[in-house]
């Protein structure tokens, strides 16, 4: 299994005064979190650490702590908006922005309203950088339960279900018309028109609504399998089944971790009765992230 590390291209998103914290922080960093006059903090897949005035690591949030500025905070946010906060208007207000290479900025602060809907983000208090790693070769296990038919992947956030379903997309396209519906550009990361993580030959329809993503696909792309991350609610759901009515088979992941889960959320369940999904793919957590669980056909479920 290969690994590609972005975690070189966060030294760029960082204020000059900061890019040190890069020569000291874990292999496995998950997140470098920065928020206005608090400590700076480092978040592994089993510990949190924060940097000191020393430029060291510890675990101690307040032990002689190095504080982000404000100005330091802003100037991370121009970076990351590459000094255009207007260009990427679109992303701030979905709360992210996505960054060359492929990892992405979460920005906090205040809403700016307008006839209930956000418009715009002020006075940004903190930042969280999500380093983006590919696993190429995670989904092997999968390719071979794969026969055309739908997927389920469900796991507990964080449990891998991104990384996997981009694998998969990486190596069915080759053989499939494959489109990937990549609404918060997590999957393919498209910086400036180009995917920065490897999807194959997929069509990626990048920050589509779910809904129009999926209606695009059938009507134009005409689209042997349609890939999808967390299937989020009742309107997701419609698409995926209008899409599987249409001779389309769908992978698609879901925040479940357990079958009991999964029946009891209605949305989903209204995609297992008509057998949408062939096989669902249950993921482990914690210390065994991204590790297959359980592989269950439909006909175990109903």
């Amino acid at each position: 299994m290969k690994i590609k590390d972005n975690l070189n291209n966060i030294k760029s998103c960082l204020p000059f005064s900061l890019r040190g914290i890069c020569d000291i922080i874990p292999k496995d960093t998950q997140e470098i979190r920065l928020r206005t006059n608090r400590p700076i903090a480092i978040q592994t897949p089993y510990k949190t650490y924060f940097v000191n005035n020393s430029f060291r690591l510890s675990e101690k949030p307040f032990d002689n702590p190095l504080i982000v500025t404000q100005r330091e905070l802003n100037e991370a946010f121009s970076t990351i908006c590459n000094y255009s906060v207007y260009s990427k208007q679109s992303e701030i207000i979905n709360g992210f922005v996505t960054l060359k290479g492929g990892n992405r900025a979460g920005i906090c602060g205040t809403a700016v309203i307008q006839n209930d809907r956000i418009i715009n983000i002020r006075d940004i208090t903190s930042i969280n950088l999500r380093v983006t790693r590919e696993l190429i070769g995670c989904a092997e296990e999968l390719l071979s339960v794969y026969n055309q038919g739908g997927m389920l992947l469900c796991g507990a956030p964080c449990s891998g279900k991104t990384t996997i379903l981009r694998d998969l997309a990486r190596n069915l396209s080759l053989e499939h018309k494959t489109t990937l519906i990549d609404t918060r550009s997590e999957l393919a990361a498209v910086y400036c028109g180009v995917a920065q993580n490897d999807v194959g030959l997929c069509d990626v329809l990048n920050a589509y609504p779910k809904s129009a993503g999926f209606e695009h696909a059938v009507r134009c792309m005409s689209p042997e399998l349609i890939i999808c991350d967390e299937i989020g609610g009742v309107e997701d759901a419609l698409s995926v089944l209008k899409a599987s009515k249409s001779g389309v088979s769908v992978i698609a992941s879901a925040h479940c971790s357990s079958v009991s889960e999964l029946i009891e959320n209605c949305y989903l369940k209204t995609l297992l009765e008509p057998r949408v999904f062939k096989k669902v793919i249950f993921l482990n957590s914690g210390r065994n992230v991204g590790q297959i669980r359980e592989v269950l056909g439909i006909d175990e479920l109903l």
